[in-house]
C-alpha cells in the first residue's frame, strides 16, 4: 500500500508523466492497437544503458568524491560565469567523444555536488548543460544516435561527416557560450561550510562506480548490454544497496512511454503526408527535421525523415538543430531535467531552450545559404 501511493503521490505531481499517460489512452483510441507488438515499440537497449548510468553515477554522487572534485573545481573558478563557462565547455567536449546522454551522467551529479560546496544556481546550470551537449554532440558522429544512424546511413567516413556537421555546431556553441555570458553574473562564487560538505569520502564505493564504469560500457560497446547491467546491479546489491534505493527508476517508466507512445505516432496515417510537407517548406530538411523533432524528437525525427530524404547532411543539421526547443526535441533534455531534481527546471529550461531553438535555425539557414 505504501509503495502504490507512493506511486500515486507521483503520478499527480509529475505533469510530464501524466501528459504521457494521457497521450497514451489518446493513440489507444485513435489507433487500432496490437497490444503484443507494443514491447517491440521501446528501445531495450537504450533503457538497458540508461538504467546502468544511472546506478554508478548515483554511486559516484554517493560516494562524496563529487563533493571534493567541486570543491577543487570552485577553487579554480571565483565567479558564477567562469564556472559556468567551464562546465558548458566540459560537457560539449565530453558529449562528443562519449555521447550527450554519457556525459550528462557525469556533468550533472558533479554539479549538483556543488550545492554543497557554495550557493549556487543549480538548475540554470543543469540547464545549460543540457543545451551543451546538443550542440557538442553534433560535430561528432558517435555524439548522438541521430548522427550515428545518419552516419552509417550516409556511407561517409568519420572526417567527411565530422566536417560537414562542423559549421553547425560551432553556431550553437558560439550562440550558447554567448547566452551563457548573458544568463550568469561575473558574481563572485559564495563558498559555504556545512556537515553535508564535510562528510566522508566513501572508498569502497568510488573504486566500484569508478571501475564500473568503463566495464560497463565496454560490455555494452560489444553488445552484451544485459550483461553488463545484471553485472552493476549485482554488485551494488551485494556491496552499496543503498545506492539503488536512491536512482529515480521512475525515468525507465518515462522513457517507456516515449518510445510507445513515438512508435504510436509514427504510425498515423497523415505522418508520410507530413513527412513531404516538412521537406517541402523553406530550409528542406533542416527546417523539417527541426519542427518534426518537437514532436517525435529527434532520433525517430532523422530515423522517419532519412526514408524520404537522400539529403543526409542537411537532415542531420536539421535534427540536431531540433534537440533545442521543446524538452522533447532531444532525450538528452528529458535525463538532463530528471537528473538535475529542482523546481520549476521544466518552464526555467524552455525560457533558454526555444531562443536557442530559433537562433539555431536561422543560422542553420543562413549557412546551407553560403556552405551550400
Amino acid at each position: 500500500m505504501r509503495l502504490l501511493a507512493a506511486l500515486w503521490q507521483r503520478l499527480t505531481t509529475d505533469l510530464f508523466l501524466t501528459g504521457l499517460l494521457v497521450l497514451f489512452a489518446g493513440l489507444v483510441i485513435v489507433l487500432p492497437i496490437h497490444w503484443q507488438g507494443l514491447p517491440g515499440l521501446v528501445e531495450w537497449h537504450t533503457l538497458g544503458i540508461l538504467a546502468g548510468l544511472m546506478v554508478l553515477s548515483r554511486g559516484l554522487e554517493d560516494s562524496g568524491a563529487l563533493a571534493r572534485a567541486g570543491r577543487w573545481l570552485l577553487t579554480r573558478m571565483h565567479t558564477q560565469r567562469q564556472l559556468a563557462v567551464a562546465l558548458v565547455l566540459f560537457a560539449a567536449m565530453l558529449s562528443a567523444l562519449i555521447t550527450n546522454d554519457v556525459a550528462l551522467f557525469i556533468v550533472v551529479p558533479l554539479t549538483l555536488s556543488l550545492g554543497l560546496v557554495a550557493r549556487l544556481p543549480l538548475g540554470r546550470l543543469v540547464i545549460f548543460e543540457a543545451l551543451a551537449v546538443n550542440a557538442g554532440s553534433a560535430v561528432s558522429p558517435i555524439g548522438n544516435p541521430q548522427n550515428l544512424y545518419l552516419w552509417q546511413l550516409s556511407g561517409e567516413s568519420f572526417l567527411t561527416f565530422f566536417w560537414a556537421m562542423t559549421p553547425i555546431s560551432l553556431w550553437m556553441m558560439a550562440l550558447l557560450l554567448v547566452f551563457t555570458l548573458c544568463a550568469f553574473p561575473a558574481r563572485a562564487v559564495d563558498l559555504h561550510e556545512g556537515q553535508a560538505v564535510r562528510r566522508a569520502l566513501d572508498p569502497l564505493l568510488l573504486r566500484l562506480s569508478l571501475l564500473c564504469y568503463p566495464v560497463f560500457l565496454l560490455l555494452v560497446e560489444m553488445g552484451y548490454t544485459l550483461a553488463g547491467l545484471v553485472l552493476v546491479l549485482a554488485l551494488f546489491t551485494l556491496l552499496r544497496r543503498q545506492v539503488l534505493r536512491g536512482v529515480d527508476w521512475l525515468i525507465l517508466v518515462i522513457f517507456i512511454l516515449m518510445f510507445v507512445n513515438l512508435g504510436l505516432i509514427a504510425q498515423l496515417p497523415l505522418m508520410a503526408a507530413l513527412a513531404d510537407n516538412l521537406l517541402a517548406l523553406p530550409g528542406g530538411e533542416i527546417t523539417g527535421g527541426a519542427l518534426l523533432s518537437q514532436v517525435i524528437s529527434n532520433v525517430p525525427a532523422a530515423i522517419f525523415l532519412a526514408a524520404f530524404s537522400e539529403h543526409w547532411a542537411l537532415l542531420a543539421w536539421g535534427v540536431n538543430v531540433g534537440g533545442f526547443g521543446l524538452a522533447i526535441g532531444s532525450l538528452a533534455n528529458l535525463i538532463a531535467l530528471r537528473l538535475g531534481r529542482q523546481r520549476g527546471l521544466w518552464l526555467a529550461f524552455h525560457v533558454w531552450s526555444l531562443p536557442m531553438l530559433l537562433l539555431s535555425l536561422l543560422g542553420a539557414w543562413l549557412l546551407q545559404l553560403w556552405w551550400g
